[in-house]
Formats: structure tokens, sequence, C-alpha cells
């Protein structure tokens, strides 16, 4: 079994991200005509895209704070069963198909569930890096996408 080092979780960090703008972008081009789900799905891949800059940054400096953490064999493996599950990032890497969103709701829905195994992914990650902090913004921001998609789907 492979096991993920601290650099590669932060790399998987970042191309989550940036899976994040595709299916952002993506879903708003495909429901051009709901302008309130366009004008989320914009904000959201905008801050994609931040989180992006902040994660690659974030790498490069866990790449020169020094070794990997006491318990990094006991992580790696639970970390590993992230990057690997078929929702997160599927088996090649990227977002499953979008050809199963047909509306509205099952992009919101994907969308909810999507942020909500980000969350859990970062919440992971905050734990075994040095830089809290930076960790604590993105996740604040996490939970914030979480609110708007959850206000969206019951307005």
């Amino acid at each position: 079994m492979n096991k993920y080092n601290i650099n590669e979780c932060m790399e998987m960090a970042v191309r989550t991200e940036q899976l994040g703008y595709q299916f952002y972008t993506s879903i708003a081009g495909k429901f051009a005509k709901d302008e309130k789900l366009v004008n989320l799905f914009t904000k959201l891949a905008s801050k994609e895209k931040m989180h992006e800059k902040t994660f690659s940054e974030l790498k490069d400096m866990v790449a020169k704070s020094g070794p990997e953490p006491v318990e990094w064999e006991e992580v790696s493996n639970y970390m590993r069963a992230f990057v690997e599950s078929e929702f997160f990032l599927g088996k090649g890497k990227s977002l499953p198909s979008m050809e199963h969103i047909k509306s509205v709701k099952d992009a919101v829905k994907f969308a909810l569930g999507f942020e909500k195994e980000t969350l859990l992914y970062f919440m992971e990650l905050r734990k075994i890096v040095k830089e809290k902090e930076i960790m604590d913004e993105v996740i604040n921001e996490e939970k914030s996408h979480i609110m708007w998609l959850a206000t969206f789907m019951h307005a």
C-alpha cells in the first residue's frame, strides 16, 4: 500500500481546489439561465482560486518546515483513504462526470457533498501542519461555502 507524504497531501489540497474551481465554473455554464445559481457558483469558484493559491504557498512552507510529524505513519493511511475515495477525487484524480447532474438541485447536492468531504480533509490536514492559523482561515471559508449551499438549497 502506497503511503502519501505530507507534501503529496498538500498537493492534493491544491488539486482539490483546482477541481472545485472547474466544477463550479462548468456548472455555472451548464445552468446559465439560473442567475442565482450562477452568482453563487461564480462566487464559490473565485474562492476556490484563492484557496488554491493559499495551499500552494502553504505547501512551500510545509516543505521548508522539516521532517514529517511523528504520527505521520498513522495519519498517512487515513489521508490516503480520503484522497482515493470515489467522491473526493475518484480513480482518475478528477471529479466524476457531470452527466449525472441534471438539475440545479443535483448540482447543489453534489457541491454540498464535495465541500463536506473537502472540509473533513482540511480538518485532518490542519492536525498535521504547523501553520494552524492558515488552515483555520481556509476551514472557516469552507464552512461558509457549506452554509451558502445549504441556504441556496432550502431557498
